[in-house]
């Protein structure tokens, strides 16, 4: 919307250096006129698209700059309930049983709700890292990597080490007469081949 006053000129009276009309002086006669010009064309564009619902919240104002800042008031305030529920769940995420892409996507959905709810403090790429890795499961916790990756490399090694933990899980070993090795989660048990069921 800025744009569209801005192409037209109009910026200035609308949320600019000329917000209010010059003083009604015989010899501003000429800049009052222009002003009142302007304004109306900057008022026609503001009203223009919004619903009838809306009027009652800008019928009292007296000029374009009135409109916009009873617009910005109405639609850019923060939701700060909203903000507070997002924020906890944000802090109290965790791993889980969810997988490194569903974790990750979690974490970075509600990173992005709240950053669209507060655009003052976005989060940054270090921070979601940091709140990533502080509630990973234990089996994720040694992995290491040379330099501080993007998000986006943070993920994809950390499907990678996922991917090679489940395969792991489903390996069977022969070792010696009758036995196998079973990788169960980490846990590796010896069993009898008498004792293992198909």
């Amino acid at each position: 919307m800025e744009s569209c006053f801005i192409g037209e000129d109009l910026w200035e009276v609308v949320n600019g250096s000329n917000t209010s009309p010059p003083a009604d002086a015989p010899e501003n006669s000429n800049a009052l006129k222009k002003w009142r010009h302007i304004n109306a064309k900057a008022e026609f564009i503001l009203k223009r698209p919004i619903s009838p619902n809306l009027f009652d919240h800008i019928i009292r104002c007296k000029s374009a700059h009135e409109i916009w800042r009873t617009f910005d008031r109405l639609f850019n305030k923060k939701d700060e309930a909203r903000l507070q529920i997002l924020e906890n769940e944000l802090a109290n995420t965790t791993q889980g049983n969810l997988s490194i892409a569903e974790y990750f996507l979690k974490v970075k959905n509600l990173c992005s709700e709240i950053s669209l709810l507060n655009p003052d403090e976005a989060m940054s790429e270090a921070r979601i890292r940091r709140i990533i890795i502080r509630s990973l499961t234990l089996c994720y916790i040694d992995s290491r990597m040379g330099s501080t990756p993007s998000l986006e490399e943070f993920k994809n090694f950390l499907s990678s080490q996922e991917l090679l933990a489940k395969q792991m899980a489903g390996v069977f070993v022969k070792e010696g007469k009758g036995n196998a090795l079973i990788a169960d989660k980490g846990n590796f048990k010896g069993k009898s081949r008498d004792s293992l069921h198909f």
